[in-house]
């Protein structure tokens, strides 16, 4: 049986991490495990996930004491899932945002592709009770991502997504140095360059009811100076491969491609 594990990346989600973790259970069968990476959060969110952990055997919890951004606690969370042995690798937020009710499809499509992602905009996805300058900024960040990477993936920085272990084999996690929300264009970015099969599926992304949303201007920043530094590295390796060999870099576009909702 393929055995599946939610990442659920933690800070100051008290009021959230019950919630989340119960609906993910409720929504997946006994193959489908959590874990709780948790960064020494003041308000307890830990202590919590551990009563969650004791009341079900589905439930793990790792607690860190650094807390070096949401790509640190993602590797983190890889590293302990790929060791236990787990055949797909979920991220997926606790603040409620990503409804786990998506899982089953989401988990149907990473039997025949690499990496699927939880996409808001691409026909059939949506975002709720956002105000119009996040949508603006979120969709003029994934068309300058389009644009700079030369790929057609139309939400490269959504956090909800399912690796495949095997995945995992091509792509450089040693060599992830993103750790902010730019960690997420990083991943998508490696999947597409090592040839991975790569698919996006609707959703819809709801605003979190409870806490404070940890974006800021200084991740925007980030992710603007990677993403370009990333399509100039492409296209200088794409020009010394033309005068050089004679050939083109492999496409960073054949492999993505989009489907509908499963229950469309």
């Amino acid at each position: 049986m393929s055995t599946t594990l939610v990442i659920i990346p933690t800070y100051d989600e008290a009021e959230n991490v019950r919630p989340i973790v119960e609906r993910t259970l409720a929504a997946t069968d006994n193959s489908v495990h959590v874990l709780v990476v948790d960064d020494n959060s003041p308000d307890g969110t830990g202590d919590i996930a551990d009563q969650i952990a004791r009341e079900t055997g589905r439930v793990h919890v790792m607690h860190r004491t650094v807390k070096d951004g949401l790509g640190g606690a993602y590797l983190a969370g890889f590293a302990w899932g790929l060791e236990q042995g787990y055949d797909k690798l979920v991220e997926m937020d606790a603040d409620g945002s990503h409804h786990p009710e998506y899982l089953p499809w989401m988990l149907e499509l990473a039997d025949t592709n690499d990496l699927v992602l939880g996409s808001r905009w691409i026909k059939g996805g949506e975002v709720e009770n956002w105000p119009w300058y996040r949508e603006m900024l979120s969709r003029g960040g994934n068309l300058y991502t389009r644009l700079a990477l030369g790929i057609a993936v139309r939400d490269a920085t959504g956090g909800f997504r399912v690796f495949t272990s095997r995945a995992f084999e091509r792509i450089d996690l040693a060599g992830v140095a993103s750790k902010g929300y730019c960690f997420q264009v990083d991943l998508c970015w490696r999947a597409l360059e090592a040839g991975l099969r790569v698919v996006e599926t609707p959703i819809t992304f709801t605003e979190r009811e409870f806490g404070v949303s940890k974006m800021s201007g200084n991740i925007v920043r980030e992710s603007l100076a990677l993403v370009t530094k990333w399509g100039i590295d492409r296209r200088l390796r794409e020009a010394r491969s033309v005068v050089k060999d004679h050939r083109r870099l492999p496409s960073v576009r054949a492999n993505a491609h989009a489907v509908s909702d499963h229950a469309a």
